[in-house]
């Protein structure tokens, strides 16, 4: 009795650790890195052209909701020249506000598929530190969601 009463204490230890820690980061080559790369792919890809691969600066994982901060490249590290993009042909950015195709996205799972649900390329502000989109993040991005 003693050792299960132990053993359901060390359980309870473990688990509030791994609570206390949060979100986690998908290891790279893992499934669901290469399935939260492929949900923002089709829209890099529209707005920069392709083909994009991501150069990972921050990505994080918790329940069914994620967040990365990414660089878009082309494939083997070549770089993308922001004034030649489509979306600066089709007049959709000032290529003069960022010269990095940096990305922001924010990511919720819908039965299997992961979805980029909010995303900005080349952004100058923080734009995901809104409320409205705070409330589900919160626990992901906390630095710029502060509890309310």
């Amino acid at each position: 009795m003693r050792g299960a009463l132990m053993a359901v204490g060390f359980s309870v230890v473990l688990a509030g650790s791994v609570a206390a820690q949060g979100w986690v980061t998908p290891e790279r080559g893992s499934a669901t890195r290469a399935q939260l790369m492929d949900a923002i792919r089709p829209h890099a890809e529209w707005m920069l052209g392709a083909p994009v691969e991501f150069v990972v600066n921050d990505l994080r994982l918790l329940g069914d909701h994620a967040f990365a901060m990414l660089v878009a490249q082309r494939p083997g590290g070549g770089t993308i020249d922001v004034l030649k993009t489509p979306m600066v042909a089709r007049g959709e950015f000032d290529p003069y506000l960022a010269d990095t195709p940096h990305i922001e996205v924010l990511y919720v799972k819908s039965g299997d598929t992961w979805v980029a649900l909010h995303w900005a390329i080349g952004a100058t502000d923080v734009w995901y530190a809104w409320e409205p989109i705070c409330a589900p993040f919160r626990a992901l991005i906390p630095e710029v969601c502060p509890p309310y």
